[in-house]
């Protein structure tokens, strides 16, 4: 399913292979996915052709797949998905996935020659961050060089906005991801493409001021379902915000089934709608037609 003849683009959608369930091991466990409704079937793990299955349903027709890096792997229930494992799932299915290269502070310069090559060999269209895996702000300074390489790339790069909740029994993060921190982020680099996913809740309208006050930086809508998005947002993506809303769902958290069905049922005007899943995307990862 395409809107208005383009298409629908999802811009956060895990890989959840039994080797990807096996690689978070518990430091995301069985409590939180349950709790966030994942059914048990999802949690064991799916194949790559069962995503494209729920894809295809859904009407989805490209998902940016990030090569998680979450925490120092150094540390205890630390983990991360290789960059190889995910562009080898793009080379099987180029024109249904696209790779996005995850980011880890404390790898120094190694980090950012990955960086560098999962964007020039592997065809990765944008960086992927954690900040509270790594319990560091966006605007701490150990993030700035991998900010510059990504204006060196000129690839965007998303990261989790907002609270984050209990994932696993053993570490428990602190909420290091307000908004109003991509503020001056996006000061010292204008020329970088900033997503703050996640709609940065419980502080939506925060967000919403930082995506309004600066052109580089967007909102994406994903790891919650569209019904319970909060009304502030639900205005500004329909408004005079359609040009700062991507849409996302952070599979598995959200099925992009029922997301895709719940935004039919929000009643959003037609361009803004089309905006939001898919031109938006298109312009911001610069994704061909």
């Amino acid at each position: 399913m395409s809107v208005e003849g383009d298409q629908i683009i999802d811009i956060v959608f895990n890989l959840y292979t039994p080797d990807e369930v096996a690689a978070r091991g518990q430091s995301v466990g069985g409590a939180f996915l349950s709790k966030v409704r994942v059914g048990d079937q999802t949690q064991r793990g799916i194949s790559v052709e069962e995503h494209l299955a729920i894809m295809d349903a859904a009407g989805v027709d490209v998902a940016l797949v990030p090569a998680i890096k979450a925490g120092d792997t150094r540390i205890r229930d630390s983990w991360a998905i290789g960059y190889e494992r995910i562009a080898e799932v793009c080379e099987q299915y180029p024109r249904r996935f696209r790779g996005l290269a995850g980011v880890d502070p404390t790898l120094g310069m190694a980090g950012l020659r990955e960086l560098e090559r999962g964007v020039r060999e592997y065809g990765f269209v944008g960086a992927h961050l954690y900040p509270h895996w790594f319990e560091l702000a966006p605007d701490h300074r150990r993030y700035y060089p991998i900010y510059a390489k990504c204006c060196e790339l000129d690839i965007p790069i998303m990261m989790q906005v907002g609270h984050c909740l209990s994932y696993g029994t053993v570490r428990t993060f602190p909420n290091v991801g307000r908004p109003a921190t991509l503020d001056t982020v996006a000061c010292d680099f204008p020329e970088l493409k900033l997503i703050g996913i996640h709609l940065g809740y419980p502080w939506t309208e925060e967000m919403i001021s930082v995506a309004y006050k600066h052109p580089n930086v967007y909102i994406g809508s994903d790891a919650y379902a569209p019904k319970h998005w909060p009304p502030e947002f639900r205005r500004f993506a329909d408004s005079w915000g359609q040009d700062k809303v991507l849409f996302g769902t952070d599979f598995p958290i959200i099925d992009p089934r029922r997301a895709l069905k719940e935004i039919d049922e929000l009643g959003l005007r037609a361009a803004p709608k089309a905006k939001l899943l898919g031109l938006n995307a298109k312009k911001v990862f610069r994704l061909p037609a």
